[in-house]
């Protein structure tokens, strides 16, 4: 991590710049797998499956035996915990359902919105170096909560073609109507063209790489829905002399083991404390499995110490972290400033990887400054509302005049005839 004292406010967006590519360069390549598959179908998506996932895959659908073999094959203490936390996330999800209100604008005019499930929905799910299982639980639970009708989850396949028992484990169990073996930006233009058995679905939703992330947002301009705009994963710890060193370093591995081009950031009022995170960084980094990926990330990662609390309080609503940790004495009352971010996690005890996986808070969050403008993925994300009205004759005779006379000042006759003729019908009744 490069450590910086006090910097001038005017430099704060160049320290905390993005790991990202030069992004002109990778949608040109992303655009012309999309249009490959688009245009080629599933001969195409065999063609680069192969060529990025080192497999040939004749069958992209996941069978029945599939899912059976991958029960039989998770860890009892792993179906445990998934379960737990599917039911956390649900718990959590299904509260935030809309209710339906009736309400009465103006006397005999009723208006009311109504929830609707998108009725196919894609989920991508990333296999990489990492199965994010849980990922699974965060998109499929809300989405059936929401009554999507048919879920779609895509990921890719190892080099023997088969997909992580956990995923298949936790995809059977949260009700995933069918499942691909089909990864990165050719498992975003199978959703989003309809290729071969892969139906064509109206929103994506899920994490990954930029080149998925690009693929998203280029299939958002004209073909179907996406759930945010995203890409690596990132994360801001907020500390002050309260904080425990060997937890700060430890949610910054966290984030780091992500991937290389993941993005760390402490923001401190101490810089002893600087010194005691980067001495736990270097000791809890040397037992990680992932520390060559680690140590990539922490190259692009910062320290930043600021004299003031308002200092720091201004720096992270200006960064608009995916994830923010508040490891400060008066953590709520900072908290309540916050007005940029992804999801925010208080206090010593509560460590970003409990959203990551069991708390039931959801973990599909905007990133790279996207927390200015985009929640994370919930209940709305996979609804629409459609509006209702329903007038009776007292309510158009109350309400008619007041729409008779602003039709007539915008010059749109026509609108105003239909209510004249309903008034008129009204008093010749009278």
């Amino acid at each position: 991590m490069i450590t910086y004292t006090n910097p001038p406010k005017s430099s704060w967006n160049e320290i905390l710049q993005r790991p990202l590519f030069d992004v002109s360069e990778l949608e040109s390549q992303v655009s012309l797998i999309l249009n490959d598959i688009k245009t080629g179908g599933v001969d195409v998506l065999r063609k680069y499956t192969e060529k990025f996932d080192g497999v040939i895959i004749r069958d992209f659908a996941v069978q029945e035996q599939e899912f059976a073999e991958a029960i039989d094959l998770v860890d009892e203490s792993l179906k445990e915990a998934i379960l737990i936390a599917a039911g956390n996330i649900q718990k959590f999800h299904a509260s935030q359902l809309p209710e339906v209100r009736r309400v009465e604008t103006s006397a005999g005019v009723f208006c009311w919105q109504k929830p609707v499930g998108i009725e196919k929905v894609g989920l991508y799910i990333p296999g990489g170096s990492a199965p994010l299982f849980s990922t699974v639980l965060m998109l499929a639970i809300p989405a059936k909560i929401a009554g999507c009708k048919e879920i779609i989850l895509c990921t890719p396949p190892d080099k023997e073609g088969k997909i992580h028992p956990a995923i298949l484990y936790a995809a059977h169990l949260v009700g995933v109507t069918k499942l691909f073996k089909v990864g990165g930006v050719q498992a975003i233009g199978a959703m989003a063209y309809g290729v071969d058995c892969i139906p064509k679905v109206n929103k994506i939703f899920g994490p990954g790489n930029q080149y998925v992330m690009a693929a998203k947002q280029l299939i958002s301009r004209g073909d179907v829905a996406i759930d945010m705009p995203a890409g690596p994963s990132e994360v801001a710890v907020m500390a002050d002399h309260t904080a425990n060193a060997s937890f700060i370093a430890a949610d910054l591995l966290s984030q780091a083991e992500h991937g290389p081009d993941s993005q760390v950031v402490l923001v401190t009022n101490s810089h002893d404390l600087v010194v005691k995170v980067e001495s736990e960084i270097e000791k809890q980094l040397a037992q990680l499995p992932r520390k060559a990926i680690a140590a990539r990330a922490l190259a692009n990662s910062q320290a930043i110490v600021l004299d003031s609390i308002e200092e720091m309080i201004d720096l992270i609503n200006g960064y608009a972290p995916e994830h923010l940790i508040i490891s400060m004495e008066n953590y709520h009352q900072v908290a309540e400033r916050i007005i940029n971010a992804g999801s925010v996690f208080l206090g010593n005890y509560t460590p970003e990887s409990a959203g990551d996986y069991a708390s039931g808070t959801n973990h599909t969050l905007p990133t790279n400054g996207w927390a200015r403008s985009y929640s994370g993925v919930n209940i709305d994300s996979f609804i629409r509302k459609i509006t209702f009205q329903e007038i009776t004759a007292e309510g158009i005779k109350n309400l008619g005049p007041v729409i008779e006379t602003m039709a007539e000042a915008e010059e749109l006759h026509g609108h105003k005839n239909a209510v004249t003729l309903r008034l008129d019908e009204i008093r010749n009744k009278e």
